[in-house]
């Protein structure tokens, strides 16, 4: 069991690293709320991963994916989901096209930014599947037991934790220049159509 771990976390990382949802909102939250505003965006996007990571270790990832109403259900709130989040990244920065420079646009509290990268996720059905789906492929079947899947459920949020911490402190040394308001306009929209495309993406998938 121990000697899978490695390539587990390996794989694990290389997952994490493939943008999707939660980095386009991420680089959202960082340009929106700053430093502060892209860890409080990581935590809710971790605080999801681990809801999934422990539902799959009990086996209620395995039910909604073996419920074909619930899962489709599942899929087309969170289609909506992220097709609002986008909508909303391209009304700011329109907002912002029509401010001044000087003008004072808010910055979203960390509570916010928490349940924005939350929401992500919790909307995600693709990340259920995926835990179902892709932690046992490195658990022994003689070891299967719900802790040996809680042990490699944790390891994964690890790892997640590890790669969007260090993507949140890139774009922090990165907050000067994504602030710049021509800079910032042009990531909003850019994000915003991302959300947008991810969700029509997942409307439109039939898994």
């Amino acid at each position: 069991m121990v000697s899978n771990l490695p390539a587990f976390a390996i794989a694990a990382l290389l997952m994490a690293m493939v943008p999707g949802p939660a980095t386009a909102m991420l680089v959202r939250q960082s340009v929106r709320g700053g430093r502060r505003g892209a860890f409080a965006t990581v935590a809710g996007i971790e605080a999801g991963v681990l809801f999934w990571a422990v539902a799959a270790a009990f086996g209620l990832a395995a039910l909604l994916v073996a419920s074909e109403l619930a899962y489709q259900v599942l899929r087309v709130v969170g289609a909506c989901v992220l097709v609002w989040l986008g909508i909303q990244a391209l009304r700011s920065a329109r907002k912002r096209a029509g401010a001044t420079e000087a003008a004072d646009i808010s910055a979203p509290s960390r509570a916010a930014s928490f349940r924005a990268g939350l929401l992500i996720n919790l909307a995600n059905p693709k990340l259920a599947v995926f835990a179902v789906s892709f932690l046992p492929q490195f658990i022994p079947a003689e070891q299967s037991g719900t802790g040996v899947f809680v042990l490699f459920a944790l390891v994964f949020v690890l790892v997640d934790v590890v790669w969007y911490t260090l993507l949140a402190g890139v774009l922090g040394r990165l907050i000067g220049w994504l602030r710049r308001e021509k800079v910032r306009r042009r990531l909003e929209r850019l994000s915003g159509g991302v959300l947008i495309a991810l969700g029509i993406r997942l409307a439109l998938s039939d898994s």
